[in-house]
């Protein structure tokens, strides 16, 4: 299990002291230093069932100088999102625990990690 994390995130420290509390083992990757390829952002996306712009924080002031709120949500924009999230990593959801069976989630809650420690 590995969890993106940006450790001046609440949710995230949140999601690392239940992950430690329960006894998880897990990596922790620190996504906005150790930045996802567009490959490992499709990778995710698929384990994650959801699209680019289902994980992009849009009011994050790189979304907003991108205007980020007005691009297409489309098949022919997908990779436009991608190269977005990749090259302005602040831009991602967190964190994103991928589960041992395959998935992935946005653990923004305390549900959503127990989720992932039982896949």
């Amino acid at each position: 299990m590995e969890i993106w994390i940006n450790p001046a995130c609440s949710k995230c420290r949140s999601a690392v002291s239940l992950l430690d509390a329960e006894g998880a083992e897990y990596t922790v990757r620190r996504y906005l230093e150790d930045v996802p390829s567009p490959e490992e952002i499709r990778a995710v996306l698929g384990r994650l069932g959801l699209e680019p712009w289902d994980i992009a924080r849009t009011q994050e002031a790189e979304a907003k100088e991108l205007g980020l709120k007005d691009w297409p949500k489309d098949e022919a924009s997908r990779e436009r999102w991608i190269t977005a999230l990749a090259g302005h990593p602040k831009l991602i959801q967190r964190p994103i625990i991928t589960a041992q069976d395959g998935t992935a989630v946005v653990a923004r809650t305390d549900e959503a990690v127990r989720d992932a420690m039982g896949r």
